[in-house]
């Protein structure tokens, strides 16, 4: 993207009829004696000057015209009087104006950005053109009645194609100069091209245009391969420029040899490679800028997207700090039970104990039978608790002694459900909380199908590796039980909290539909690598 003040404004019309009138005047006095047959460019830059210019201004145009006209034919003895310069000239203007006012109506503007505006302004050219030429011939016509077939076969050949190549090698100029604007980086580079592409070409066709047949045809052939390399680099800009300048290049060699006039095939052929020049140069434009605002919008995405790995990473750190924060809380909450009410009924217990020979005495063994009952009820329920805040097994002996042996086999075993494991992998690799979301993973899958699948058996197999220096632990979790409602009960926070808590890992959770029962997929990284956790150990 270029800052402003590298981007060179275009020309601005003056807001005065008579300046535009008399610079109008000077530069159809140049282009005049270029004028030939297959060859009008005067009347390309009557095309895009009213194209241009704004309509309250037309008449200062066309009478500039008009009076440079009749005073071109009063030094010529204004053959054929007022009236055949009436009938000779007005028509041509009168018409190509009316013609431009109604396409303006219908939207035309003066712009060749892409390819549909370009064919916009050629379907526009061909109109014009052909409404021009047609008035003509009907007058011509009208004044030589007994050759009107064949004067008018030549009318409109000659008129329709100098007519056409006229617009196509002024008007793109005077749009380029007057309605866009081009950076100063590409004007350098348009220029540097032109001195070291288009001299060496306007050279070699001097060589070859000096030759016999068929070099000089071969010459305007290849004079073409400038427009198109400009085309492609510079866009229709490129290839208007381009075209303009092999054409007059062209019209001077022939002149300054002394060789013949191009025939129309000569003329046709350049008038159709413009054509596809100007395409040509227009999609390449339009491709461009769609490459540049593709690139704009990938580094705005990729921007997006590191601002999101971001704020992912963000919230990652701050669930797992809730999870620590809770793991830590149940910790302390298990600590405390333990010491004060499992102190607490084991004084009970003592009391009850010790107090036992008198409540025999006295006749109520039934009682202590009861309390010493109601005791072992409350220390289980507590070991359960226990467990389930913060299993001592982990603790004690470690994570795949907890999965194989500990409180989970008993509580599926207590279910009448067949437990199978299939433990690999060192789980030192894995960080404390890693390893603890794996305990209560299975914890929770197994509580799950206890409660709610009427399985049959439960299989929890489990792998931890290292990949690149990052621990990895593939969990894969399973029961042929009846599998999930169609329909989650509401209040179920089951799959949802270990998705969650999979998720504030920075692991995948997959529930896998695929299988009877339930079936889930869990990968997790480690949030210490290999190497920090060798360096622990």
């Amino acid at each position: 993207m270029y800052h402003r003040h590298m981007r060179l404004k275009s020309f601005q019309l003056p807001d005065s009829g008579p300046l535009l009138a008399t610079g109008y005047l000077v530069f159809w006095l140049l282009l005049w004696p270029t004028v030939q047959p297959f060859w009008m460019l005067p009347y390309g830059l009557r095309f895009g000057a009213l194209l241009l210019a704004p309509v309250r201004y037309w008449g200062w145009l066309l009478g500039a015209e008009l009076a440079v006209t009749a005073g071109i034919d009063l030094t010529h003895g204004l053959r054929g009087g007022w009236l055949g310069f009436a009938i000779n000239e007005f028509p041509e203007p009168l018409v190509m104006a009316a013609s431009l006012w109604l396409l303006r109506q219908f939207n035309l503007h003066a712009s060749l950005h892409s390819p549909q505006e370009v064919t916009r302004m050629l379907l526009s050219v061909i109109l014009v053109v052909t409404a021009t030429t047609v008035v003509d011939a009907a007058l011509l016509a009208l004044i030589n009645l007994p050759a009107s077939s064949e004067l008018m076969m030549r009318v409109l050949g000659e008129e329709l194609l100098s007519h056409y190549l006229g617009i196509l090698l002024i008007a793109p100029l005077m749009i380029m100069v007057l309605r866009t604007k081009i950076e100063r980086r590409a004007l350098t580079s348009l220029l540097m091209d032109g001195l070291l592409v288009m001299l060496p070409s306007m050279t070699i066709l001097l060589v070859l245009s000096e030759q016999a047949a068929p070099q000089p045809q071969f010459a305007r052939v290849l004079s073409l391969a400038p427009v198109l390399f400009f085309a492609f680099r510079h866009g229709w800009r490129g290839a208007s420029l381009a075209m303009i300048i092999s054409s007059l290049g062209m019209t001077m060699v022939d002149r300054h040899l002394g060789h013949a006039p191009s025939g129309a095939a000569a003329y046709l052929f350049l008038a159709v490679a413009g054509t596809g020049a100007l395409m040509l140069g227009s999609a390449t434009d339009a491709l461009r800028r769609s490459s540049k605002r593709v690139a704009e919008q990938n580094v705005y995405l990729g921007a997006v997207n590191r601002r999101l790995d971001q704020l992912a990473q963000q919230l990652r750190g701050a669930a797992r700090g809730n999870l620590q924060a809770d793991e830590n809380q149940r910790r302390h909450l298990a600590a405390e039970l333990h010491d004060e009410l499992g102190q607490n009924i084991t004084a009970i217990q003592t009391h009850v104990k010790l107090a036992q020979a008198r409540l025999l005495q006295a006749g109520m063994e039934d009682i202590s039978t009861s309390i010493n009952a109601i005791l072992a009820h409350m220390r289980r329920a507590l070991h359960r608790l226990l467990d389930d805040l913060r299993p001592a097994v982990l603790d004690e002996f470690g994570l795949l002694r907890a999965l194989d042996e500990g409180p989970i086999r008993d509580l599926l075993n207590a279910a009448g459900m067949v437990y199978h494991t299939e433990l690999h992998g060192d789980p030192r690799l894995l960080d404390d909380d890693t390893r603890t979301a794996i305990y209560r993973l299975v914890q929770e899958s197994a509580t799950n199908a206890v409660k709610h699948a009427q399985a049959g058996e439960f299989r929890l197999r489990l792998r931890i590796g290292e990949r690149r220096g990052i621990a990895l632990a593939v969990l894969d979790l399973r029961d042929d039980g009846t599998g999930l409602p169609n329909r989650l009960p509401r209040g179920g926070r089951g799959l949802q909290g270990m998705r969650d808590r999979v998720t504030s890992l920075g692991g995948q959770f997959r529930l896998r539909p695929d299988h009877a029962g339930v079936h889930l997929r869990i990968l997790l990284r480690g949030n210490n690598t290999v190497a920090e956790a060798c360096e622990q150990d």
